[in-house]
């Protein structure tokens, strides 16, 4: 794996999740595109409707990997 990807526990997902922001029962990291900026806009995958560019995947069990600030090595250069 590249070494600019981190790893992020619980991470930034809106995919299916209903409850308000804080009131999580497991751990989670912040986003740090969100730290940079001081916000809670980004999200990481929202479902139908988008995914994050620095969204590089999710690996087993639920860490989200993300290349935040640095460019994405996954995606597709069209």
């Amino acid at each position: 794996m590249d070494g600019n990807i981190q790893k992020l526990k619980g991470a930034n997902k809106d995919i299916d999740l209903a409850s308000p922001q804080g009131n999580i029962a497991w751990e989670q990291d912040p986003c740090p595109w969100n730290k940079a900026e001081n916000t809670d806009a980004h999200k990481c995958a929202v479902k139908n409707v988008s995914i994050c560019r620095y969204f590089c995947g999710v690996e087993y069990i639920d860490t989200l990997l993300c290349c935040y600030p640095n460019e994405n090595p996954l995606a597709s250069n069209n």
